[in-house]
């Protein structure tokens, strides 16, 4: 499949026409502006944990805390991992802020994701190895986005900043 797969993400300029057959959900999504950019790096297998620390401790700076904190760290570590595990050992992090969120992009260079794993993840089977990141992402943030193809992958990552009430 020469085309690139989107899953609600808006197309980044001079991409490839999405596949056919699949409806992309267009975001508002904000560009990261040097204001409002935390955390720019390449990462790789030796660098899993001080990603986390990173995000963690700039999170914590611009008032994300508690549970929220704890569970965007982790979707954020599963998706880095993925990006270790399955995509070349190695990618890039963007977190930064913009509209009252804090976004984190995960880029990577691999393969793309097959596209039986891009529909929305239901809860993986007690006996299953592997499977949980992505599901787990889901589950923990306000958003997730998804772009993909034969040149690489970007998961897109959203929590508000402010608990809504």
């Amino acid at each position: 499949m020469e085309d690139r797969v989107r899953q609600g993400v808006r197309p980044a300029p001079g991409a490839e026409p999405v596949e056919a057959g699949v409806s992309p959900t267009v975001l508002a999504e904000p560009v990261p502006t040097a204001a409002g950019r935390l955390l720019d790096r390449r990462f790789g297998r030796d660098d899993i944990t001080l990603v986390r620390h990173e995000v963690s401790a700039r999170l914590t700076a611009a008032g994300l805390g508690g549970d929220r904190l704890a569970g965007f760290i982790l979707a954020v570590n599963e998706v880095v991992t993925n990006v270790v595990l399955h995509a070349g050992g190695g990618g890039r992090v963007l977190l930064w802020l913009a509209g009252g969120s804090a976004w984190c992009s995960v880029t990577d260079s691999g393969p793309g994701i097959p596209a039986r794993y891009l529909t929305t993840p239901e809860i993986p089977e007690a006996y299953e190895v592997g499977g949980r990141g992505i599901w787990l992402a889901h589950q923990l943030c306000d958003e997730v986005t998804v772009a993909t193809g034969p040149i690489g992958t970007t998961i897109g990552l959203r929590i508000l900043i402010a608990t809504p009430v």
